[in-house]
């Protein structure tokens, strides 16, 4: 039986190109597959986000190679259109099927979960990196540049204390490529392009014009990494007084939130939809020149699209963001408990109640006056 074509165009079920037959004439046209790998970053929608800053490198180390993803259901809009890859897999029991009967040269574990574990274990691979189980069901390094990674799950003084590591910087080293602090790799398509022009015209705002960002809430599993509707609306009012365009920006589980809000201020702001999906979301918040947020999805891709981030930090390590000099982290200097990843705060969210609401309005009065001169 002849050998299928190592050809990224062939798929044993249609002609690659119509009227021509690869298997019986041979390739007309050779995409070579070069060098198979593939990543497991399962959960964490910002983890994934941050995790495609490291696809140049891993291209640059592997010019001639396929590369493919795979991540849960939800996540993988985040890689639709995404120049370095050449297949994203939602996981589900079909792809651990699929994965089972194929063979990679790497297989590249990110997540120190039992579940990306195993499928790391399931994947044949000459190479394996990242995290892995013992006979045991332990979670394990299984190269030494994931060690740093693993450390840092296990050791919360060094987490919260000692790194000053980004986290794109120990996650290059555990899939031991060089990390030249290459951006997140996402990109809107052209119709999305368009549809986000087009949204914000219907608003009646002007090309040209200044427009804030409000990312108001984040994941329900850490519900302490957002503001007070009481600060928001605070800070909305500061720049209503400056007459500028504000956006309200989030998901599904910011959507009575965000219609609370927006009472106050009913045809002063803008209250985008929440519950049109990942990808609609990125076209609403593309409209924004610079995004207040906390540490959440929200900022990732804010920083994703090089807008200008106004991020503020409590519960998590603000050491680990980069926001590639496109804004400023509001931090709680001085406050020993932070950041302590603590789902419920014994200390009456002193964090949040830090948060300098001076210096955001400064900073977007700053940026918009060098950006956006009179």
């Amino acid at each position: 039986m002849k050998q299928a074509p190592d050809c990224k165009r062939f798929t044993g079920y249609k002609p690659c190109y119509p009227d021509y037959n690869c298997w019986e004439n041979g390739c007309c046209d050779m995409k070579e597959g070069g060098k198979k790998i593939i990543i497991i970053n399962l959960d964490g929608i910002g983890d994934v986000m941050m995790s495609t800053a490291q696809l140049p490198s891993l291209k640059k180390k592997y010019p001639v190679s396929t590369i493919s993803w795979v991540t849960m259901g939800y996540c993988s809009p985040l890689l639709e259109n995404n120049p370095f890859l050449d297949k994203v897999y939602p996981y589900n029991f079909e792809t651990v099927n699929i994965l089972s009967q194929l063979e990679f040269d790497e297989v590249i574990n990110l997540d120190k979960s039992h579940k990306s574990a195993s499928l790391c274990g399931i994947i044949n691979a000459k190479n394996k990196l990242g995290f892995g189980l013992d006979i045991n069901g332990k979670i394990v390094p299984l190269n030494e540049g994931a060690i740093y990674n693993y450390n840092l799950g296990m050791d919360d003084y060094l987490k919260f204390k000692i790194n000053k590591k980004t986290k794109q910087e120990y996650v290059a080293e555990t899939m031991e490529i060089e990390f030249p602090r290459s951006e997140y790799t996402f990109e809107l398509t052209a119709d999305e392009i368009e549809y986000s022009d087009s949204y914000c015209k219907s608003l009646g705002i002007e090309e040209g014009e200044f427009v804030l960002g409000f990312n108001t809430g984040c994941a329900n599993l850490y519900p302490n990494k957002k503001l007070t509707i009481e600060q928001h609306i605070n800070l909305i009012n500061r720049f209503l007084d400056h007459g500028i365009k504000i956006l309200l920006l989030g998901g599904p589980e910011d959507t009575e939130r965000n219609k609370e809000i927006y009472s106050h201020f009913e045809g002063k702001i803008y209250n985008t939809p929440s519950t049109d999906g990942i990808r609609r979301g990125a076209c609403y918040e593309n409209i924004a020149d610079v995004v207040i947020t906390g540490d959440s999805f929200g900022m990732h891709l804010a920083i994703a699209l090089k807008k200008h981030v106004i991020a503020w930090f409590g519960l998590s390590c603000w050491t680990e963001i980069d926001l590639y000099d496109r804004g400023i982290m509001l931090i709680p200097e001085g406050l020993e408990c932070a950041p302590c990843w603590k789902k419920v705060c014994p200390y009456n969210l002193e964090c949040r109640e830090m948060v300098d609401l001076d210096r955001i309005e400064k900073e977007v009065l700053r940026f918009k006056s060098v950006k956006f001169p009179l």
